[in-house]
């Protein structure tokens, strides 16, 4: 919608857009600059007061707002001491500026135009070092909620004039700001193109969950892989080092994440901390993360398989055999403390975090110990799924955490119904959720650098080794 050369129907019609008579928080101030009139938009609680202030008070010396064909353009580039400032005849555009938390400014000899100031400001956090991805040594800041302040911590970490933030806007009712980052000549020009046509096709009103209303919408959902479709980081330093590695980011206003694309399922098992140690112990670190991790897929289903079928065991491994029963069979065992571990996982989550550490840690000794006291459980159940338990947190994606418990109660399930046929089933069907997990991957697959091929990637991934360029 444009506006029209009338200073008095463009105000009506601004009022008529956003009913400031109606909200509180939206204020519509009007102002004499000598002889003429101006009236100004803008949000309490987003706008800079103590730089309005002085902005209007500057306004307030002046002798009158200029004339001619481009007064907006002259009042702009001539009296409007701020860093931020354009133009536009774009009511859309004025309105949307408003209402992110900008000030728009009508003049009475504009005409159809207005001028626009970026004073905004958001409610923010401090930049401290995010709780879920914490490193022993390194940086200590983090990605907050606010668009600007993410770009700037990249910014100063690479001060390349190759890298580039393009402005994107998301949702017909939230506009919610967003970017794409990369590094121009490293990342796939192909890709960043495709990834910005694809955003640009997004039809959905709004993202309240931030990227992961982001992420349903470049993707699809496909409920029944519960595979992470998208990494994310919360460390601008990790999110660096993916820059420099020619991957693009997604940052999304209002989440304190990055996306990292293109995605596959082994670089979830990288972590910061290892390139903060040397080359030997981050590799030594890195081999016993996918080591240990991976045994929590196939650990307990490997054990419950030799259990029911004690002839495929070698006589070196019978030690392995539990000594009693419970007086429930061992695969309700095993499902019902799968469930008593997410339940203490809930429990602890609505706790206060003064008592959530001792709640986790009491509740999970006391249920443990009483389960096997009264013959519930057998003392192997509780050994290994306290394994798998903790064995989870060696890599930081909760995500993919669950997505593994998903697959290992799945290749249980077919274990304990088809023996030996069922876990080759229960491993097919898994080869096969990860091989055609959706994702915004481009040339590559999932399973890249596995499929296709790429030994340099595939070493780069399980080892921490320089790379070459």
């Amino acid at each position: 919608m444009q506006l029209c050369n009338s200073y008095a129907d463009n105000v009506r019609a601004f009022d008529e857009l956003l009913r400031p008579d109606e909200s509180f928080d939206l204020i519509k101030r009007r102002l004499f600059i000598g002889s003429d009139e101006a009236t100004f938009y803008y949000i309490d609680g987003f706008v800079k007061d103590e730089i309005m202030q002085k902005l209007m008070q500057y306004f307030l010396g002046l002798k009158g707002l200029p004339r001619g064909k481009d007064a907006a353009k002259q009042f702009a580039d001539r009296s409007v001491p701020y860093v931020e400032v354009e133009v536009t005849g774009d009511m859309s555009a004025a309105s949307t500026l408003v209402l992110s938390g900008g000030v728009a400014v009508f003049g009475e000899t504009f005409g159809a135009s207005v001028v626009l100031i970026d004073a905004r400001t958001y409610p923010v956090r401090s930049v401290e070092e995010p709780e879920s991805d914490r490193v022993m040594r390194g940086a200590r800041d983090g990605f907050v909620e606010t668009l600007i302040f993410n770009t700037a911590l990249l910014r100063r970490r690479i001060r390349t004039p190759k890298l580039r933030v393009v402005y994107k806007s998301v949702g017909k009712e939230s506009k919610t700001d967003m970017a794409i980052v990369y590094i121009e000549g490293v990342a796939d020009g192909a890709y960043v193109e495709k990834l910005s046509n694809k955003l640009d096709a997004i039809d959905t009103d709004c993202l309240p969950m931030g990227h992961e209303s982001l992420a349903e919408c470049l993707i699809g959902k496909k409920w029944y892989n519960p595979f992470p479709k998208i990494r994310s980081t919360e460390r601008p330093d990790a999110a660096a080092a993916q820059l420099a590695e020619g991957n693009v980011l997604l940052l999304c206003d209002t989440s304190p994440e990055a996306m990292i694309l293109p995605t596959a399922i082994l670089d979830f098992l990288q972590e910061t901390g290892d390139y903060y140690f040397p080359p030997l112990t981050g590799t030594y670190l890195r081999v016993v993360r996918h080591i240990i991790f991976w045994l929590t897929l196939f650990l307990v289903p490997l054990w419950y398989l030799f259990v029911t079928e004690p002839h495929l065991l070698p006589h070196w491994l019978e030690f392995v055999l539990p000594r009693g029963s419970g007086r429930i069979p061992l695969i309700a065992q095993l499902f019902l403390v799968e469930f008593m571990i997410d339940g203490l996982k809930l429990a602890s989550m609505n706790t206060p975090s003064m008592l959530a550490n001792s709640l986790s840690v009491v509740g999970g000794l006391i249920l443990g110990d009483f389960a096997v006291d009264i013959g519930w459980l057998i003392p192997e159940v509780i050994l290994y799924m306290a394994f798998v338990t903790i064995a989870n947190f060696t890599q930081p994606s909760f995500e993919l955490g669950y997505a593994f418990k998903f697959m290992r109660m799945l290749l249980l399930a077919a274990t304990a119904l088809f023996g030996l046929w069922g876990f080759v089933i229960g491993l097919i069907l898994i080869l096969t959720l990860i091989a055609t997990n959706a994702t915004v991957n481009g040339k590559h697959s999932y399973l890249y650098p596995l499929i296709p091929f790429n030994p340099r990637a595939l070493c780069r991934l399980l080892f921490r080794v320089k790379k070459s360029r």
